[in-house]
């Protein structure tokens, strides 16, 4: 069972009523946490060690209900290096559905059953899916297990669809110039792997729909080193040089978030919009919103002690525990690397309000990469849940001279 939304209210009221007014200048969200500095005094006083940026929008509508954005920044650099985890998967996801629909084939959507082949090192076949409804892969259900639970394979599996340097090609026609994708995830292989993809055969029954041959691109050539930290562990053995992230992909939080407007207000992003129908923005909200305790294919909802409702829910909720029924959370979150992220549109139904948040800190204080000591638990998880809460709370109290109206964002979900 979901906490309420009152006990939820009387807590956020105790826990962060402003004691003064907060002026809505370039030093908002610093002043902001300063009013619960306990909470955020880490961040504050130790910037240079935890990296923390954030991007906090908010949405005001019209008389239309036509939404307009006002943007406030902390410590935002759009040129300074992180790593992205898991949050590299909306874009794949994003491409994925832009490129079936630009191929505009009969009989070809995301729900057509694929099988991949292995034609080059570092490849794996997959021919079925046990956690589908069909046992048959798909673009569809690849997406769905990237968008409840943040899935690994099935991001590699549309990495191998979209190919690197075709996505990252439609990434700067659409103006996300710094976005790269030019990697799998939790699997160790050179660029020249990574440059190689899979051969995909989409098929309905035994008649093939369409085949996609192996991809061959040129292999990712950084323009400069990047380099972070003070080591990292290599075969189980700690090597004293800072860590190499020259080959590794880059989603900054001004194109993520720019990235999750597309899809909740693709009338405010003209020109920027994937090649999506109607029904694939629906499919993507449906899936950024729905809570693995929700889901029956795959099972998510047979182990609701691993995934709780807060599964991939890191803002007010850090990523953990119950959910309050009146709060639906679009988003996309990542981990690795001691970075922790999330992108975040939130709408409380109750309250009737709505805002956008994105942020990313960096969880490894001894700068030593690769060793799977990261202070999530203790830095990173609650500062999502009490940034995202602040807000929340902030949200609450600012006047609106028109009430939006939500109805688009209630969804009818699996279960």
């Amino acid at each position: 069972m979901r906490i309420t939304h009152f006990l939820l209210s009387i807590f956020l009221l105790l826990m962060f009523s402003c004691k003064k007014t907060i002026v809505e200048d370039e030093q908002f969200l610093r002043n902001l946490m300063e009013t619960q500095r306990e909470q955020f005094v880490q961040v504050l006083d130790s910037a240079d060690v935890y990296e923390v940026q954030i991007i906090y929008t908010q949405i005001n509508r019209d008389e239309k209900n036509i939404p307009a954005f006002k943007s406030f920044y902390y410590n935002f650099d759009s040129s300074r290096y992180f790593y992205p985890a898991s949050t590299i998967k909306f874009p794949a996801a994003l491409l994925a559905l832009d490129k079936l629909n630009t191929l505009s084939i009969p009989h070809l959507d995301k729900f057509t059953p694929m099988r991949h082949d292995s034609v080059y090192a570092g490849q794996l076949s997959v021919w079925q899916d046990t956690t589908s409804e069909n046992y048959m892969p798909s673009v569809a259900h690849y997406i769905k297990k990237i968008l409840v639970v943040s899935d690994n394979d099935a991001y590699n599996r549309l990495y191998e669809w979209v190919g690197p340097v075709p996505a990252n090609n439609r990434l700067r026609e659409l103006g996300y110039a710094s976005t790269r994708m030019i990697h799998r995830l939790e699997r160790p292989l050179t660029p020249d792997e990574n440059a190689h993809t899979e051969a995909i055969t989409f098929f309905q029954k035994d008649k093939i729909v369409y085949k996609q041959e192996g991809g061959v691109f040129p292999a990712y050539v950084p323009k400069e080193k990047i380099l972070r930290g003070k080591g990292f562990i290599k075969n189980d053995s700690l090597v004293k040089q800072a860590f190499d992230f020259s080959y590794k992909n880059f989603f900054p939080l001004h194109e993520q978030q720019n990235m999750l407007k597309a899809i909740l207000f693709p009338e405010s992003v003209m020109g920027r919009n994937f090649n999506l129908t109607k029904e694939d923005r629906k499919f993507l909200l449906h899936y950024m919103s729905q809570l693995p305790t929700e889901t029956s294919y795959p099972p998510y909802n047979k182990d609701t002690t691993y995934y709780t409702d807060a599964y991939c829910k890191f803002f007010m909720f850090g990523g953990k525990g119950e959910m309050s029924e009146n709060i639906r959370i679009f988003n996309k979150v990542g981990d690795a690397y001691g970075y922790l992220l999330d992108n975040a549109y939130i709408v409380d139904f109750e309250n009737n309000i709505e805002f956008m948040v994105t942020a990313y800190i960096l969880c490894n204080k001894d700068e030593v990469f690769n060793d799977g000591i990261y202070d999530y638990d203790r830095v990173g998880f609650p500062f999502f849940k009490n940034l995202g809460r602040l807000l929340h709370h902030y949200e609450i109290q600012r006047p609106r001279k028109v009430k939006p109206d939500l109805s688009a964002f209630k969804i009818q979900y699996d279960n």
